[in-house]
């Protein structure tokens, strides 16, 4: 049985219930709103995944005269793909803060690995994409 048929009937038998639905129906709204919140940016993704798996760019994004590595080219063009607003996420993330990555070095890397369908002119923050 499905999970929505499932919940119906509960419903239904606590419905005669009401000391018992109150905190239920509660519980299932707190549920039903931290599922939503763990779609954010980066899908299902968590951020601090998604920053961790760009780490290869950290020499590039803190030092524009650093070359950027091909690992970090083949992260950044796949997060572009999939989720360009993920990228720009994760460059204002409080853990790309602490790793000392500086937003208006690291947005210029897709431009930097020659990435074709960078989002050009989009902002982040307060930068735009070169």
């Amino acid at each position: 049985m499905s999970l929505v048929p499932r919940v119906k009937k509960l419903a239904q038998n606590m419905a005669s219930q009401p000391q018992v639905t109150v905190p239920f129906v509660s519980l299932f709204l707190v549920y039903l709103v931290g599922w939503a919140y763990a779609a954010g940016e980066c899908g299902r993704t968590p951020i601090n995944a998604a920053a961790t798996s760009l780490s290869p760019c950290l020499g590039a994004a803190t030092n524009v005269r650093v070359k950027v590595p091909p690992p970090c080219c083949a992260k950044v063009n796949a997060l572009i793909k999939s989720s360009p607003k993920c990228l720009c996420a994760v460059l204002l993330s409080p853990l790309a803060k602490k790793a000392g990555i500086k937003p208006g070095i690291a947005i210029t890397i897709p431009k930097r690995c020659n990435i074709r369908n960078r989002p050009v002119g989009k902002k982040c923050g307060g930068y735009t994409v070169p």
